[in-house]
């Protein structure tokens, strides 16, 4: 099994969505963060004021997946969320051990389906 991590643009999650859909995964973890990486934020101007956001609203999306549909999951994501622009985000890639479906006792692959 692999865990996939994916920091992506929140305007981006419906597409990502939609062709995770498509492959068959089933379970997802959405969460709405902020950070900054070789972006570092942008310039705003409110009333005139120049000031910094440093920290951009992104959002993580977790997932764990069966070891033969991980690199379609990774590339379905690379190409959904992708503008080609600096910011689309980041990907971290792992491998799981084991899950076990809490209701059941279900574990390994069994507990993914």
């Amino acid at each position: 099994m692999v865990k996939i991590e994916a920091i992506i643009r929140p305007d981006k999650l419906d597409e990502v969505k939609a062709a995770l859909d498509e492959l068959g995964v089933k379970g997802m973890t959405v969460i709405h963060v902020m950070g900054a990486g070789k972006q570092r934020g942008r310039t705003q101007y409110y009333r005139g004021q120049e000031y910094v956001v440093n920290l951009l609203d992104k959002i993580k999306l977790e997932t764990v997946v069966q070891d033969a549909v991980a690199e379609e999951v990774v590339k379905a994501i690379v190409s959904f969320a992708s503008t080609g622009e600096i910011g689309d985000g980041k990907m971290f890639i792992s491998k799981v051990d084991d899950a076990v479906r809490i209701r059941t006792g279900e574990r390994g692959d069994a507990a993914l389906a």
